[in-house]
């Protein structure tokens, strides 16, 4: 799985076009401020593992990342453009739910932008060390 994780000031999505024939219709954007937002490719390998062992590793470096930038939103974002090796929709999208469930749980407040979109996208971040951080997990 690779992470492209950033603290914004603010993001704002809109669907532009549905890329996923299954995924539910959306069409309407969002806005959400001061919040991290983490671009996430789940990887072919990622599917060796169970579901709860990639969602734990997932959940921990977000809530580390949030406690770095003194944040309590998160942003799940699916991106399919930072490895060549792509997991199952189903594999990511469970995956996805999962760790939106172990957030909350954690009294994160949590989005996922529209899964199977293109979105157009606007992001306000700040340039600061810890507002970037890349991972392989």
């Amino acid at each position: 799985m690779k992470v492209l994780v950033m603290y914004v000031n603010e993001f704002s999505y809109t669907p532009a076009e549905k890329n996923l024939e299954e995924a539910e219709t959306v069409l309407n954007g969002k806005t959400i401020a001061d919040a991290i937002l983490a671009f996430i490719q789940v990887e072919e390998g990622d599917e060796l593992k169970d579901v709860k062992s990639r969602e734990k590793k997932l959940v921990n470096h977000l809530k580390w990342t949030a406690r770095k930038n003194n944040c309590k939103r998160i942003i799940l974002h699916s991106f399919a453009h930072l490895s060549e090796s792509k997991a199952s929709v189903e594999f990511t999208k469970s995956l996805f739910d999962e760790a939106e469930k172990r957030l909350q749980n954690a009294d994160f407040e949590t989005f996922q932008t529209p899964f199977g979109y293109f979105l157009d996208l606007k992001i306000d971040a700040p340039g600061y060390s810890l507002a970037r951080i890349w991972a392989t997990l």
